[in-house]
């Protein structure tokens, strides 16, 4: 796929039953929220028939303002594809848990070339967060959209003793891109991990990426990926804007991003999902 110069290059998408975006440097302007421009687009292509479904890293107490701000209340995918659910009925689509023994050995292995990492561990359709003991100290509430009062803190062992929807893993002084070099660098199998832009690094199940869990909405719904317009920004959105039928990076994605998009639209301050959506519904 090679993206276009601007919002305009392409006149873009026919047929479209499916929209599935990122959230954050995506849908969200630069305050974090959803504009009255990008909500009235998301309305009209709902009243148009389209699905549109939130595709994020975050996990279901992130998304709800989120959500209620843009209209979401059909299928949600967190955890960068990890696992489905439905906004209204809760209905769990599916979930793709990381297994202990893996996040012990990629644990081990980090380690031994980076000390003093600490660890989270989401579980329970993303209801429970175990953080390791000086886990919160390095947070934010902005980080997991909680308040790291809450977090408290576990030995290492215990939060790797139990599958995980994502852990993610940071450091009090090593940058979160040399945290993920290393852990690919290890030549370890068993697990995807990427970077959606937060200060940590994301490790999910072998083979869970935004692109699985779109796929797998789009079976429920009986909707060909050639049918689906995806929009995102960061590391975590590349296989998706890959597999979709029209995949759309904003002007502020990272190059690799924008380098896969079928087309580059203005940036998320600009309302660049609202430009492409109401260019396709006017044609």
């Amino acid at each position: 796929m090679t993206g276009s110069s601007g919002p305009t290059g392409s006149r873009g998408p026919t047929g479209i039953r499916l929209i599935a975006t990122d959230l954050d440097g995506t849908l969200l302007g630069a305050d974090g929220t959803v504009s009255a421009r990008v909500r009235a687009a998301l309305d009209a292509a709902r009243d148009a028939g389209i699905a549109t479904i939130p595709v994020t890293a975050r996990q279901p107490i992130g998304l709800q303002p989120i959500s209620e701000q843009a209209g979401f209340t059909d299928w949600a995918l967190c955890g960068n594809g990890a696992y489905g659910v439905h906004l209204t009925t809760g209905e769990q689509l599916f979930a793709q848990e990381l297994p202990s023994d893996v996040q012990h050995e990629l644990a081990e292995a980090l380690e031994e070339v980076l000390p003093d990492l600490v660890y989270a561990s989401v579980r329970n359709g993303g209801e429970l967060f175990v953080a390791q003991t000086g886990y919160a100290e390095l947070s934010d509430i902005s980080d997991h959209k909680r308040a790291p009062e809450t977090m408290g803190g576990v030995p290492r062992a215990d939060v790797l003793a139990a599958p995980s929807l994502k852990l993610t893993i940071r450091h009090a002084s090593v940058p979160i891109p040399e945290i993920y070099a290393t852990l690919m660098s290890l030549g370890l199998t068993g697990f995807e991990a990427t970077l959606s832009g937060a200060p940590f690094v994301e490790v999910m199940a072998a083979g869970v990426t935004k692109a699985t869990g779109v796929a797998q909405v789009c079976t429920r719904l009986g909707v060909d990926s050639s049918q689906v317009l995806a929009f995102g920004d960061a590391l975590n959105d590349v296989e998706m804007l890959r597999w979709a039928g029209h995949g759309v990076a904003v002007a502020n994605a990272l190059a690799p991003v924008r380098e896969v998009a079928d087309e580059v639209a203005a940036s998320n301050a600009e309302d660049g999902v609202a430009q492409v959506i109401e260019r396709m519904l006017a044609s």
